[in-house]
């Protein structure tokens, strides 16, 4: 107990027995919990209840079993899930989050055979990050890309993006992204980029598109943009095929109004090669886009 505790940190690695059932932490607002072991629900049924004022969870194991497969608060404002605890994985995995008042998440495991409830209605922005696991080969993330509907902001890693179309090939509807505004998506194989203009077409407002890993490209998919009005390509290499990628990718834009490239990390960018870069971009893509779309390069 304590009326005055604004912020905990537990861990790492600490197992507790039965946590009292008149715990109360009246006035924590931040809560990070790091390898911990609660006795059954003892999380979502004594901790989190005894913090009526939480607005910031941050959960995270490695390495480490008895992981929280529900995460329930009506308070929390602000939710970072990282789990990395692949061998404590199975067939019968399951998450949930209950989190009505959440309005950021950042979400990285090892994707789960079913998410039992995803309660996530006030969500603005989501970080994800699934990794696809052999230990469950069919995994199903309908219920969790259902719950993450209505954010305006989606950041898609490149194992999500693997995950994804792994269940869109099975038969599982993409639902409709009707408030996002800004995606960012990352792809290292051919499967992630198949999902790309499949996601595009759910995401009717989307205005700002994010690419990563453009060197891993498959010229057989193509999408155009027609509502995207700013396209981001991070960790440009300047490469031919890279040219020819983008200019592919990028269509018949008839609504970009800026094409931001930014070069990969650890090379030395002088005048001379933003210039190189900027003229090359200019010349296979002018074509292709609109009078009044500005590239940049950095």
């Amino acid at each position: 107990m304590s009326k005055t505790l604004v912020k905990l940190t537990l861990g790492t690695r600490v197992s507790f027995g039965k946590f009292p059932s008149d715990l109360s932490l009246p006035a924590l607002k931040s809560l990070i919990l790091d390898s911990v072991i609660f006795e059954y629900e003892d999380l979502c049924h004594v901790l989190l209840p005894g913090c009526p004022v939480l607005e910031d969870l941050v959960v995270r194991h490695k390495y480490f079993e008895a992981l929280p497969y529900c995460i329930s608060s009506r308070s929390i404002k602000k939710l970072s899930v990282h789990y990395d605890c692949e061998l404590e994985i199975g067939p019968d995995s399951i998450m949930s989050f209950d989190a009505p008042s959440l309005v950021s998440l950042d979400y990285s495991d090892y994707a789960l055979a079913i998410y039992e409830q995803v309660n996530l209605a006030s969500l603005v922005e989501a970080k994800m990050d699934i990794r696809y696991s052999k230990r469950i080969e069919r995994p199903d993330v309908s219920s969790l890309i259902e719950g993450i509907c209505n954010v305006e902001t989606l950041h898609l890693s490149p194992g999500s993006a693997d995950v994804i179309f792994r269940c869109v090939k099975r038969g599982i509807l993409l639902p409709v992204f009707n408030n996002l505004v800004s995606l960012s998506f990352g792809s290292k194989n051919k499967r992630g980029w198949k999902l790309l203009p499949y996601l595009i077409e759910q995401c009717p407002k989307l205005e700002t598109l994010i690419i990563q890993g453009l060197d891993s490209y498959r010229g057989d998919v193509t999408f155009h943009p027609s509502q995207v009005k700013v396209l981001r390509v991070l960790g440009y290499g300047g490469t031919a095929k890279e040219l020819e990628d983008l200019k592919k990718l990028i269509g018949e834009s008839e609504c970009l109004e800026v094409v931001q490239v930014e070069v990969v990390q650890g090379v030395v960018v002088d005048g001379g090669v933003i210039s190189q870069t900027y003229n090359d971009l200019r010349r296979l893509l002018g074509v292709s886009l609109p009078s009044k779309c500005k590239i940049t390069v950095a």
